[in-house]
């Protein structure tokens, strides 16, 4: 493997996977390839996008409103990290970062690359940092640990105590998952897509003729493919797809402050939290420990909700966070919040994607997963390539939703 940079491997898959034909094996209506793409975020964003560009006619629907969910509740770290195990699904998440360079410039995407600074509490956990970062230099990532007198020049404003280094990731990024969302959805809209929010879709068969018949709250929709952007919804797949992908859903609180004056540039990833700053002032904040266990959280949590009962409780879990994260960047002590939210992460048992076509139901396509913000334009790409070619990414061969999830080691 070369120390740095992406393979020639890699160049050549996403070369391929941005190359898209309009032609398709299956039905098609003026020439056009049909698809209903379920879900309205960054996922379904970026593969109704990708679908747009390449000549198929498409209608998105979503139930509540776009972006309104794991794509509303991400912090938003564009990595490929020590922590994106194995070595392929590195490999795909390094691709994921190649894409939304690319869509920085197509789209005209504000993304802030400015890497991260991550660090642990223990020496012990220090010591395991290192070698995950000697790692990720052999897998082709420009990381290196550096030491205290560089990070305080690097990043004035953190507090970093007794700390002697911390991982440096220069290509890691951050970007507002809303605005990405819906500038991707706004410009597959400008090359002919339909959308649709507050629209359910409810069950779907499939014709003698290969047609799918998807029957929605707003009425009956013909389509050619049914693609599943559904997230952590735990039926959807069994509804729509005739099969059930295991996941270990888990919720994470962001809260995000009103625009304050520049006070950190990178990323930072410290002990029991993540905070960036975006390029519109406003400081994002993620808890790593998740919400208390106990009782009352389960019972609160258990229709998973993505906003707290009253603003009493919303406040009580941003300042707990807030408390954690003014310990490293205490200029956040003015902080005022504008918004906190509950995030379910969409995590199939295994920590990787389900991608590709349901064994049970021809012509319905899932597209599930975690790390969604930092896999959504090479999932994009991937997923409109093989609808529309008719033929198998071999870089997807891993994610397929016939795999056996039970026996898949976790990583």
């Amino acid at each position: 493997m070369p120390k740095s940079g992406m393979t020639r491997r890699d160049a050549l898959a996403l070369t391929a996977a941005g190359t898209l034909a309009s032609a398709c094996g299956g039905p098609t209506v003026n020439g056009k390839t049909r698809v209903a793409v379920i879900g309205g975020g960054i996922i379904g964003a970026a593969i109704a996008y990708y679908l747009t560009q390449g000549g198929a006619q498409v209608t998105v629907l979503e139930r509540n409103g776009l972006a309104s969910r794991a794509s509303h509740g991400t912090f938003a770290w564009l990595n490929a990290s020590w922590a994106k195990q194995p070595r392929h699904y590195h490999r795909l998440n390094q691709l994921g970062l190649a894409g939304w360079k690319e869509l920085e410039a197509e789209a005209g995407l504000p993304i802030k690359w400015a890497g991260s600074i991550e660090w642990f509490g223990s020496e012990e956990r220090q010591q395991k940092l290192a070698r995950q970062i000697d790692e990720q230099v052999e897998w082709g990532e420009p990381a290196r640990m550096i030491a205290r007198d560089e990070l305080q020049s690097m990043e004035p404003g953190v507090a970093f105590g007794d700390l002697t280094s911390a991982a440096f990731s220069p290509n890691d990024g951050a970007l507002d998952p809303v605005l990405a969302t819906r500038t991707l959805m706004d410009q597959a809209i400008a090359s002919g897509a339909t959308v649709e929010t507050n629209c359910e879709a409810i069950s779907q068969f499939r014709t003698a003729n290969g047609t799918t018949i998807l029957t929605t709250t707003n009425g009956d929709l013909e389509c050619d493919t049914i693609v599943l952007a559904t997230g952590a919804d735990p039926d959807a797949t069994r509804q729509l797809a005739g099969i059930h992908i295991p996941q270990r859903t888990t919720p994470g609180v962001v809260a995000i402050t009103k625009p304050m004056p520049p006070m950190i540039d990178a990323i930072i990833v410290a002990p029991g939290v993540h905070i960036h700053q975006r390029g519109d002032g406003r400081v994002v904040l993620g808890e790593q420990g998740g919400a208390p266990q106990n009782e009352a959280h389960a019972a609160r949590l258990a229709d998973r909700p993505t906003s707290f009962p009253n603003a009493d409780f919303a406040g009580q879990h941003a300042r707990r966070i807030l408390d954690v994260a003014v310990r490293y960047v205490p200029a956040l002590s003015t902080a005022e919040m504008e918004e906190v939210i509950i995030g379910w992460r969409p995590l199939p048992l295994d920590g990787h994607p389900v991608i590709g076509f349901s064994p049970e139901q021809p012509g319905a396509y899932l597209a599930i997963t975690h790390s969604g913000v930092s896999l959504a334009p090479i999932i994009g790409k991937m997923t409109a390539q093989e609808i529309l070619n008719g033929h198998t990414v071999a870089a997807l061969d891993a994610y397929r939703p016939d795999r056996d999830f039970a026996t898949i080691q976790r990583y």
